[in-house]
C-alpha cells in the first residue's frame, strides 16, 4: 500500500483540526520553498505548436468551474450558479456519482437549461480511484455508465489524481484533473503549460485521445482555507500575467467551501463575496478581453486543432 492509499484509508478517523493543522504547516513550508514555481511558473507560457489562438481574437480563455464534493456543496449549487449568472457568466458543475449525497437529476436538467455544463467528478471522490490499473478498470465502467447517463463529456477526479494514460479507458471528450503548477496537491507534478493539449491514445493511427484542460489559477480551498489568503490578490495577479500571454486562465472552486451567509464564515469556509469580487474584477479590468467558454467548448477548439506538449510524459505514466 502506497504512502497515500494509507493516508487516504485513515483519513476519516483523524480530526479535521488536526488534519488541516498539519497541511497549513506543509503548505508554508512548500510555500517558501517553492516560491520560483507558484503561483506562476517560468515556461509554461510557450504556446504549444500548432496554437490557432482562441475565438473572436480574444486574448485569452475565461473557463469557471465547480467541483461539489458533499451535500453541503450540493445544497448551494443553485446560489453558486445565480452569482455566476448575475455576472454574466457561464459555468460547468462536476459530481460525484456515488459519493457522500446524489445529485438530482432535476437540478442537472435545470442547470443545462440554464446555459450550464455538467461533468462527473471521480466515482466516490475517496483518493482510491488510481489504486490499481485492475481497479480503475472497474471503476472506468461504473464512470462510464455516469456519462452517458448525464449526458456529460468532462471528467475530473478527486484530488486531482491523474494518470493521463489510464484516463483513454473514459468516454470523454476532455479531463480536467492537472494543473500547470500546484506543489500542494497531493501528486504535484504540473503539466507545465496554461494552454489546452491534445493527448492522443499510444499506439494509434486513428484520431483517438482526450483534450486536457489544466487548471491555472489556485484553488479556492488552497488560496483561501489552507493558505489563509484574506483576498484575491494572486488571482488577479496570475490572471494578468495569463492574459499578457494569452494563454487560458480556468478556475476550480467549490460551493462546500463557500458561505452565503449570514453569519460568519464556518472553519472550512470563505466569504463567497471573494468569488463575487474576482468575477466583477475580471469583468470590468479585462473588459472584452477574454472568451468566456464552457470547458467543452475550450475542448472542442483543442480537439479541432490537435494541438499539443509532447513533454508532459511526467503525468502520463502515473502519480
Amino acid at each position: 500500500m502506497s504512502a497515500l492509499d494509507l493516508y487516504y484509508s485513515v483519513k476519516p478517523f483523524i480530526p479535521w483540526r488536526v488534519r488541516m493543522g498539519l497541511r497549513r504547516w506543509h503548505a508554508r513550508w512548500l510555500r517558501r520553498r517553492r516560491e520560483h514555481e507558484w503561483p506562476i511558473k517560468s515556461g509554461s507560457q510557450r504556446r504549444p505548436d500548432g496554437w490557432p489562438g482562441w475565438p473572436g481574437d480574444k486574448k485569452f480563455a475565461l473557463v469557471l468551474t465547480h467541483d461539489v464534493e458533499d451535500q453541503k456543496g450540493l445544497d448551494r449549487c443553485w446560489l453558486l450558479h445565480e452569482l455566476d449568472r448575475d455576472m454574466g457568466f457561464r459555468s460547468a458543475f462536476y459530481f460525484v456519482p456515488e459519493g457522500a449525497y446524489r445529485a438530482p437529476d432535476l437540478l442537472r436538467e435545470d442547470l443545462r437549461a440554464e446555459g450550464c455544463e455538467v461533468g462527473v467528478h471521480d466515482l466516490h471522490h475517496d483518493g482510491k480511484l488510481y489504486r490499481s490499473l485492475a481497479s480503475f478498470k472497474a471503476q472506468a465502467d461504473r464512470i462510464n455508465h455516469y456519462l452517458d447517463k448525464w449526458n456529460a463529456n468532462g471528467f475530473r477526479s478527486g484530488f486531482m489524481h491523474h494518470n493521463l494514460d489510464w484516463l483513454h479507458e473514459l468516454n470523454l471528450d476532455y479531463d480536467g484533473s492537472t494543473f500547470d503548477t500546484d506543489p500542494f496537491e497531493p501528486q504535484p507534478d504540473g503539466v507545465n503549460t496554461i494552454f489546452p493539449f491534445w493527448v492522443p491514445k499510444a499506439g494509434l493511427d486513428s484520431d483517438a485521445g482526450y483534450v486536457e484542460l489544466p487548471y491555472t489559477l489556485p484553488q479556492d480551498s488552497t488560496l483561501f482555507i489552507v493558505l489563509q489568503e484574506p483576498s484575491i490578490e494572486i488571482w488577479q495577479r496570475k490572471v494578468n500575467w495569463i492574459a499578457e500571454h494569452g494563454g487560458m486562465v480556468l478556475l476550480n472552486t467549490h460551493p462546500d467551501y463557500m458561505s452565503f451567509g449570514p453569519g460568519p464564515a464556518g472553519r472550512d469556509e470563505y466569504p463567497v463575496e471573494r468569488y463575487g469580487q474576482f468575477l466583477d474584477w475580471i469583468r470590468s479590468v479585462h473588459k472584452g478581453a477574454y472568451w468566456s467558454a464552457l470547458p467543452s467548448e475550450v475542448a472542442r477548439l483543442c480537439a479541432k486543432a490537435r494541438t499539443s506538449f509532447p513533454d508532459v510524459s511526467c503525468v502520463r505514466s502515473g502519480h
